[in-house]
């Protein structure tokens, strides 16, 4: 068989040739290992290198990622997300974001964190992407814009002649005298971004038209902008709105609260009544000049729509100015972030659109859709009758603007009273006096109805958006002990230092400055007056502030999670009640 033939060579004497039969040659079999000796000498000296390459590798991704986070969410920010990121993956696994939904909805139940996620899901509306279709043949309506300029003496810095003060700083503020459009012409159909999504339609019903993006876990947005960005969905509307006052405003505020929030104030068949409010500021200044921030204290009014968003009967939009002070500003001296600022506050007297009539169509259709007349051909107006629009369901006007406080800032479930209905009722409930006393002519402690802003937007370790109003007051516990053992309320200095009326509130102000230490006091009083606990809102921040660097502190959401801020707050209120306690055995 083939398989079979030997196919080895002989020699001339009849051998066959070792090299053929795999007899080694001589020197063949040191030369073999010396080879493999060689390659395993070269893959051990490999091995570290390798893994050197690897580890270098890994720490420059993670430098990286370290870097990327800090830019992203600042030291603070990647100090909580590191707390959370348990495995150390820069991502958040549903596991290791659970505390946070425990703490945000007081559970602990399985059940409930996955409906808490179902809820977010289900709510959640890509507002970058909705974009708003207008009719062009649709009905059309012109808003009217009123503007008196800020009033300059009411500003702190007026009392020593803008002392200090470069001339460029304020050159945007003393130019805008005017509206930059005393009147244009919307769509109606624009408006329908004031519509209620399909699960708000109940009189009462509050909703977020272009929702915040600020919270605790998340920064201030810079200062040091002149341009604000493109509008998307919904904001389109509230630009426009915003733009016949100045060409540049920011619909979204560096600072809480921001966004816009609506609430059907009353509804029929055919229409709804919308009331309104609108957190947003305006960029004064250009370049070379450097930012100013114009921030009213709020944008309310109201909107009667049709439910199909095709007519408008009214709209009226405002700044109110039922407080003495409604305005805050501040102003860079400096390109940076990191540029000094000065901050101040004002009056300013008017800031309005109102519409001029209901919104009327551009065309007139017979029956068989045939044009009979248009706007622009006519040289008359076209004429219109409106009939009384009767509500089938409706609440008060202070209800609505109500309900809107508490979307904005859940801790208004607490009812904040003005200083002296505060120690009428604290007298006939038998209460204390949770009293919260401002300086008037600081960075956002302004609001026009009674309510502090931000309560207070005080930074925590070097601008952190931690404040007493999104911790302390939004606090479950706090409200709860609030509303049962206090009557509270909140005051600015100057309106205390102001308050002419009888004697016995005067000597109640008086009590009440004689504690007060800049910028925010939180005190408890009796009903008299008597101040029997007290303490400054920067040494309450600075006691509850965790610092990771100092004394090895430690921060973690695991296991269970127990506000600092909260504790602090409640030990202050308890021992505020047993200090009461011994007042009224002297």
């Amino acid at each position: 068989m083939a398989a079979d033939v030997d196919k080895s060579t002989q020699g001339e004497d009849g051998s066959r040739d070792p090299g053929q039969i795999g007899i080694p040659r001589p020197g063949t079999r040191l030369g073999s290992w010396v080879w493999r000796g060689i390659w395993v000498l070269f893959i051990v000296g490999a091995a570290p290198l390798v893994a050197y390459g690897i580890k270098s590798y890994q720490d420059a991704q993670i430098v990286k990622h370290h870097e990327e986070s800090v830019r992203i969410l600042g030291t603070e920010g990647l100090f909580l997300f590191s707390s959370l990121d348990t495995d150390h993956d820069f991502y958040l696994s549903p596991e290791e974001f659970k505390p946070i939904v425990e703490k945000l909805t007081g559970e602990h139940n399985p059940l409930t964190n996955y409906m808490f996620f179902l809820f977010l899901l289900r709510n959640y509306t890509p507002v970058d992407v909705e974009e708003i279709i207008h009719d062009p043949n649709g009905e059309t309506l012109t808003l009217v814009a009123k503007m008196q300029p800020l009033q300059l003496d009411s500003m702190t810095k007026s009392k020593d002649g803008f002392l200090g003060v470069s001339h460029s700083s304020l050159s945007g503020l003393r130019s805008w005298t005017s509206p930059a459009q005393p009147s244009s012409l919307f769509s109606a159909s624009q408006f329908r971004a004031f519509l209620p999504p399909k699960n708000k339609v109940d009189v009462g019903a509050t909703w977020w038209v272009i929702p915040s993006e600020l919270n605790i876990f998340t920064g201030y947005l810079p200062n040091n902008r002149y341009h604000p960005p493109t509008p998307k969905g919904k904001e389109v509307l509230i630009h426009s709105l915003l733009s016949m006052f100045h060409l540049r405003p920011f619909i979204k505020s560096r600072f809480a609260p921001q966004g816009t929030v609506a609430c059907i104030r009353a509804s029929n068949d055919f229409y709804f009544d919308i009331y309104f409010r609108i957190h947003a500021e305006f960029q004064l200044n250009e370049v070379p000049n450097f930012p100013f921030w114009f921030t009213p204290g709020q944008f309310t009014g109201n909107i009667v729509l049709s439910k199909d968003g095709s007519h408008v009967r009214h709209f009226h939009l405002y700044v109110p100015n039922n407080r003495s002070l409604n305005v805050d500003m501040e102003w860079l001296y400096g390109a940076s972030e990191s540029s000094n600022m000065e901050v101040d506050i004002g009056f300013l007297p008017q800031m309005e659109l109102m519409s001029t009539g209901p919104s009327t169509p551009s065309i007139i259709v017979d029956e068989e859709g045939n044009v009979i007349d248009r706007k622009e051909s006519s040289h008359e107006p076209i004429q219109f009758v409106f009939e009384d629009i009767i509500w089938s369901s409706e609440i008060s006007q202070e209800e609505a603007l109500h309900q809107i406080e508490v979307t904005y800032y859940p801790f208004k479930k607490v009812d904040y009273l003005p200083f002296s209905d505060a120690f009428e009722r604290a007298e006939a409930e038998n209460k204390l006096v949770h009293s919260i006393l401002l300086w008037g002519d600081c960075n956002n402690y302004i609001e026009i109805i009674p309510i502090p802003v931000t309560i207070v937007e005080l930074s925590l370790n070097e601008g952190s958006g931690r404040t007493l109003r999104e911790t302390v007051l939004e606090s479950s516990p706090i409200m709860a002990l609030l509303n049962q053992s206090f009557i509270s309320s909140w005051s600015l200095v100057k309106e205390l230092e102001n308050l002419q009326v009888c004697i016995f509130l005067l000597e109640k102000a008086r009590l009440h400055l004689e504690s007060y230490n800049f910028p925010v006091e939180m005190m408890v009083a009796l009903p008299n007056g008597t101040i029997v606990h007290h303490i400054n809102a920067n040494y309450f921040l600075d006691q509850t502030a965790m610092k990771p660097e100092e004394e090895g502190a430690t921060f973690s959401f695991t296991g269970s999670f127990e506000d600092p801020s909260t504790s602090t707050y409640l030990h202050f209120l308890r021992e505020s009640l047993e200090k009461a306690k011994q007042y009224l055995i002297e």
